[in-house]
Order: structure tokens, then sequence, then C-alpha cells
């Protein structure tokens, strides 16, 4: 039987790293996951692994974001949680930066959480129950030079996280930020041989997100900062 108490979850964003790991803690668990992406193809092996359904979005526009939540709620029903991983990412000098690549990435990272907020919270306030956890980065509390809208996206996703908080949980919706405080561990960016245990593991991310998900409503967490214990702050 499942300690997560909750029984379907919609993650946006999907790729091979801390939503994979999240995918297979779920399903381990017992939860009926969807998985959505612009670019199913490349979730294909993991829906085939875990008996997840992967779905096509692009997070930057509500209409595809209300189309996949209907298609979720088809598929598992209303999702009682809902992670939100997307992002974009644009780097260079101010001066030199595109506007039209800058509004994408902010639309990615910030205008997609909105609108999947809002179609999540309009499912849990009908049931009285869910929880929506948001990820985001150092980025978020910290603006780094030639990655302005990163910055940009980040810092607003954690606003919408705080607002919806305190506007939800008193509802019984729990809602989290997530601050991943360093470089995620992967096949293709493992850890340095001079510095072991110098990227976050993308499974104990995702232990961390399962945490969240076990809370008491008397100690929610609105927001937690994950990093490896070498890493500096």
């Amino acid at each position: 039987m499942s300690t997560i108490p909750y029984r379907s979850a919609l993650i946006i964003g999907a790729g091979p790293g801390i939503s994979a790991s999240l995918t297979r803690s779920f399903r381990l668990a017992g939860l009926s996951v969807v998985i959505a992406a612009r670019d199913t193809g490349k979730l294909k092996s993991l829906a085939e692994q875990t008996g997840a359904i992967a779905l096509e979005v692009d997070a930057s526009d509500p209409s595809q974001v209300e189309r996949l939540f209907a298609q979720t709620d088809a598929h598992i029903g209303p999702p009682e949680v809902v992670i939100y991983n997307a992002s974009g990412r644009v780097r260079g000098p101010l001066t030199d930066l595109d506007p039209s690549e800058v509004e994408r990435a902010v639309a990615v990272s910030a205008l997609g959480a909105f609108y999947s907020v809002q179609q999540a919270a309009r499912r849990m306030l009908a049931a009285g129950k869910g929880a929506i956890l948001l990820t985001g980065a150092t980025a978020g509390v910290k603006g780094f030079a030639n990655s302005a809208p990163f910055a940009m996206g980040k810092f607003a996703l954690r606003g919408l996280a705080q607002s919806a908080a305190r506007e939800l949980a008193p509802k019984g919706i729990h809602v989290a930020h997530v601050v991943v405080d360093g470089g995620v561990r992967s096949e293709l960016r493992g850890d340095p041989a001079e510095a072991p245990d110098s990227t976050l593991d993308p499974d104990a991310i995702a232990q961390t997100y399962v945490d969240l998900l076990r809370q008491h409503r008397s100690a929610w967490s609105w927001e937690i900062e994950v990093r490896p214990w070498v890493e500096r702050f």
C-alpha cells in the first residue's frame, strides 16, 4: 500500500532527470502517472519502463495546458499531484539577448507554471485536497551574470509558489517550491573525480518530493532547498 496520500500525478516538463526519478517513485508507490513534454518521443522509454502515460504539451501555450489537463482527466482522473518541472533558459550578455528568445524562456519557466497551477487548483479545490510542487533553481533566489532570462523566470516561479501556497493551503492544497541548488547528476554529467558528491542525485531529489507529499498538514513546508553537502551557499 502507498504511503503517499494521493492516487495520481501529472508531471509537466518531464525528462530523463528529476522527472524520471519521480515517475519511478510514484509508480512504485502505486500512483497513476501522466508525464508531459513537448517531445513525447524522449519519454517513450520511461513510459514503457514504468507504465506512465506520455502526453504532448507546450507549457507556454495556455490552450495546450488546458488540453493536457483534460486529457489527463480522461486517462487517470483529475490529478491529485501536479509537478511543474519545465523551464526555459537563454544565456548571454544583456546587450546581446534576443527579446523574442527571452520572452519564450520566461513564458516556459513562469507563465507555463501559472497556467498549470491554475488548472490544477480548479480541480483540487473541487476535491478539497491535492499537492502542487514547483521545481525551482538557485537562479530563483540569486541571479547570475549572463543568465537574466533564467533568473527572471525562476524568480517569478518562486513568487507564484509563495502566493499560491498562502491562497490554497487553507483550502487543503499543499503548494511547495523546491530550490534545486546545484547541478543534477546524469549519465552525461557525473561527479568529477576530484569532487565526489558535488552534484545532486535525481533519486535523492525525488525522495525529497515524496517526503513533502507525506507531510502532515499541521507542518506543511512551502519551500525547501536541496543541495550537495559540499555545495557553497
